[in-house]
């Protein structure tokens, strides 16, 4: 079936499908797990439209590819054209806040760091972007302080709060726009805290936007 932004109520979001664009090493526990240097300024990546999936379908997981592993993220849903843009601008540019998962494969990931090679035939195959509904931003309370958590067969993984960001997520827009034209229905994945690890076929799993919502996923 294929991708449509929706709200968390499953009605359509009347913008289209474009690019997702994601923020690596964003938190300073998820770099020191990862033995990465920290970074001068956010590291960027695209996953394509084919990368997106609505989570309430099957996460198919790749098979016969090494670890797959979920990285949980605030995804941001933009409404306007965004390129140069102040922080303010960013900001007010901002539709919707919902969750995702920037699935991994990790030791593929792991290869192409050690040979000086982009990440994307590990970070942008089909499907490794599944994406909850989405919670208007004026129905967030505090959309400068989101905290989030991950449960995999009920077991807490990952568990985070905005305000534990290397750079906040008005300082990302502005960053990114000034890199990449933001057009309505890009979605931006802000970075994911500590805790990633791997996923595998019967995992149920359990996110939630404290305070807002709870979604759940199924691998097979």
């Amino acid at each position: 079936m294929k991708y449509r932004h929706r709200w968390i109520s499953g009605d359509r979001i009347d913008l289209p499908s474009g690019k997702v664009v994601c923020v690596g090493r964003n938190y300073a526990a998820h770099i020191q797990e990862l033995n990465n240097p920290l970074p001068d300024d956010p590291v960027l990546f695209i996953k394509p439209g084919t990368s997106m999936i609505n989570m309430d379908q099957p996460l198919l997981l790749p098979k016969n590819r090494g670890e797959v592993h979920h990285e949980l993220e605030i995804s941001l849903l933009i409404k306007e054209t965004l390129k140069d843009a102040s922080e303010k601008e960013a900001t007010d540019a901002i539709m919707a806040i919902g969750l995702a998962l920037d699935l991994t494969l990790r030791d593929l990931q792991n290869q192409q760091k050690s040979k000086g090679l982009p990440w994307e035939v590990a970070k942008a195959f089909d499907n490794s972007c599944p994406l909850s509904g989405f919670v208007a931003v004026e129905h967030v309370k505090d959309p400068a302080n989101l905290e989030f958590s991950l449960k995999v067969n009920d077991e807490l993984r990952q568990k985070g709060t905005t305000e534990h960001m290397l750079t906040s997520i008005p300082g990302l827009l502005s960053y990114i726009s000034r890199h990449f034209t933001l057009m309505p229905g890009d979605i931006i994945l802000t970075g994911t805290p500590a805790g990633v690890g791997p996923l595998v076929a019967g995992d149920e799993l359990e996110l939630s936007l404290h305070g807002t919502f709870t979604a759940q996923a199924r691998c097979i």
